[in-house]
């Protein structure tokens, strides 16, 4: 009987299936889809636009001599970012230094060895508190630790601004992808006798390692843009860092603690500028930094990519 039933041709209604915009649920639907493209086009519209304009304006003085020159001074010909870009990736790995051991360190301890206590409780509401910080109270608290202590401004003060920043972001995201790690691994490697110092060194890290590479390029992309903690830490400054043309890098402890440029607080002083050059130099270290920020982004998600792999 079963191989009867299944031989009984099944009588559909095609017309029926047939869409039509006359029916009510085909209007709301495709009316929907047009509210959806709309908005997501009014989203990209003003990055687009800003993309537009930093490409039309910034890449009329973008050349050799950008990345090789001092900043201009007012009404003269040429000069370029070089410093800042130096004084810019310096600061950042500065506090890239200071920042992944901290984050990642936490997260595996907030993760894995004491998910509910009540100082993990307090470690993330922290975190979740200074993720929305304001990046100027990092810097207020950056120049009364490190600036007043040291007794100037500095690229390492800079890189402490930066951290406090970077800290909770990537504390927050490597916690997030340890604890997607199933917990199968984690009693796989137990039952093989492994302590759990192994357990995080050989199976939670190098599986979660995408979602916390993910979260250390997040965090780079915003610390690379802000400006307001540089202005209480490493200041800016018109020369190269080891104070000898060409020399990007500096040579010597006492150089490193000297006032840094970077290109955020470039485009900051150069911005208010009234000469037109510096103006147009402000433009184009803002087109270098987005650039710098995109290359970190797509490094990132090709990193993790390749690792998820």
């Amino acid at each position: 009987m079963a191989a009867m039933a299944s031989e009984v041709p099944l009588e559909v209604d095609l017309p029926q299936l047939e869409r039509s915009l006359r029916h009510p649920r085909e209007i709301f639907s495709y009316f929907m889809s047009l509210l959806t493209g709309a908005a997501t086009l009014a989203a990209m519209f003003p990055l687009l636009s800003v993309l537009f304009l930093l490409i039309r304006r910034g890449a009329q003085t973008l050349g050799k001599a950008t990345f090789t020159e001092l900043p201009p001074a007012a009404m003269m010909p040429g000069g370029g970012i070089g410093n800042a870009i130096a004084g810019t990736i310096l600061i950042v790995f500065i506090a890239t230094l200071i920042s992944v051991p901290i984050g990642i360190l936490a997260a595996v301890y907030t993760a894995e060895f004491a998910p509910e206590s009540r100082i993990t409780q307090a470690v993330r509401f922290a975190a979740k508190v200074l993720t929305g910080l304001p990046s100027i109270l990092a810097g207020v608290f950056a120049f009364a630790i490190v600036v007043m202590v040291t007794g100037g401004f500095s690229a390492p003060a800079g890189g402490v601004a930066l951290a406090l920043l970077m800290i909770p972001t990537i504390l927050l995201t490597a916690e997030d992808a340890i604890l997607r790690v199933p917990s199968r691994m984690r009693e796989a490697a137990i039952g093989m006798g492994a302590t759990p110092t192994q357990v995080v060194r050989k199976v939670l890290l190098p599986t979660a390692l995408p979602g916390i590479l993910t979260g250390i390029m997040l965090a780079i992309a915003r610390a690379a843009g802000e400006t307001a903690p540089l202005l209480f830490t490493s200041l800016f400054s018109d020369y190269w860092m080891s104070r000898t043309s060409p020399e990007f890098l500096p040579k010597t402890i006492g150089d490193l603690m000297k006032p840094t440029a970077s290109l955020a607080v470039l485009i900051y002083n150069f911005s208010g500028s009234p000469f037109d050059n510096q103006i147009a130099m402000a433009w184009t270290a803002a087109l270098v930094l987005v650039v710098i920020v995109l290359l970190v982004n797509i490094a990132g998600q090709r990193l993790a990519a390749h690792y998820h792999r």
